[in-house]
């Protein structure tokens, strides 16, 4: 399972596809209530990053290219460990060539860029600023694996019967 889009999409009125979207919340309220369900799942392998800024965090950079966002909320405050991707670089809400999505992407924490498209000429360009996997990407990527080899079906279940609860209680 991969969680996305983290740290929150909520409350984003723009459709990344096309435009930046800009969440003006207070940061209590961002921890009270975005970042509440992720928190909860943070033990989760996988998760997607959100192309939106939060100003109250860092009002120039989407989380997706924001090593604050990325440093401080989502590995320090929210907990998570696991691989973290971007959301996809062919989205409009990223700003920037190819290559240079590609080099914020990796530069701000993530550890897989995403192009999901199938433009070659585009992967071209990521591909010339990104490298395999190493060090602690890798560690994640080899306990992602692990985790969804191992995983008991079981595990399903309970994980939508965690989420409704949540759900449930912010609803």
């Amino acid at each position: 399972p991969v969680m996305k889009h983290i740290p929150g999409h909520g409350r984003a009125f723009a459709d990344t596809h096309f435009e930046l979207p800009t969440v003006d919340a207070s940061m209590s309220d961002l921890q009270r209530h975005d970042f509440a369900p992720f928190r909860e799942l943070n033990y989760l392998p996988m998760a997607m990053t959100a192309h939106v800024v939060y100003s109250a965090i860092d009002p120039k950079n989407p989380a997706t290219t924001s090593g604050k966002v990325i440093d401080e909320i989502i590995r320090g405050e929210i907990g998570f460990d696991g691989l973290l991707m971007s959301d996809d670089t062919s989205m409009k809400a990223l700003s920037g060539d190819f290559p240079t999505k590609a080099a914020a992407i990796l530069a701000a924490g993530c550890d897989l860029v995403l192009h999901c498209n199938g433009v070659f000429e585009e992967m071209v360009g990521i591909a010339s600023r990104t490298t395999g996997l190493e060090g602690t990407s890798l560690q994640r990527a080899q306990r992602a694996l692990t985790y969804i080899k191992n995983r008991d079906r079981a595990d399903e279940a309970e994980i939508r019967a965690e989420f409704a609860t949540y759900f449930d209680a912010v609803a």
